[in-house]
């Protein structure tokens, strides 16, 4: 009875689209190299190398002054789980394909990476889900207040003053 499970459970995931054989194709075609991930916080135990990675360390500016740098200097700014061409959730991979409609390019920052940045991004804004969105220096919401914008037509208005690349040929 177990055998024959375990072998439709294998025939199953071996005929699937989304087998680990194509999966392992599509991670290839994306670059991970640069980034980098941690989920283990302050875990005194674990060996230097497997220790949480912090990003803006001897930078000589606060987190917080980072993030309010950041949405100075972007138009459009969104602070994420993973990054534009690879987002760690649906809400985030909602929200940057909502943006990229305009074809304005934006910033970004994993929040992923750095605890410290996360919750400093929430103390700037005062919202605690992500992503975040920022426009023109101003908190604007997540995902789902994007999407409701872009579907009335208010997002186009609030994007108008921002210029997309010029495209020469």
């Amino acid at each position: 009875m177990a055998r024959s499970l375990s072998r439709i459970i294998f025939k199953g995931i071996s005929e699937s689209p989304i087998s680990f054989r194509s999966s392992q194709v599509g991670l290839k075609s994306l670059n991970w190299q640069n980034s980098r991930y941690s989920t283990v916080t302050g875990d005194s135990d674990s060996h230097e190398d497997f220790q949480p990675t912090r990003k803006f360390e001897g930078v000589g500016k606060s987190v917080k002054d980072i993030v309010e740098q950041d949405i100075r200097e972007n138009p459009i700014m969104i602070y994420m789980k993973g990054i534009p061409d690879a987002p760690r959730c649906g809400f985030s991979a909602l929200a940057v394909r909502v943006l990229k409609e305009y074809s304005i390019p934006f910033g970004a920052r994993n929040i992923l990476e750095d605890q410290v940045l996360k919750d400093s991004v929430k103390s700037v804004s005062a919202w605690p889900t992500f992503p975040q969105i920022f426009i023109k220096g101003e908190f604007v919401g997540g995902s789902d207040i994007i999407l409701s914008m872009h579907q009335s037509g208010e997002l186009k208005e609030k994007l108008k003053e921002i210029t997309p690349p010029s495209t020469k040929g």
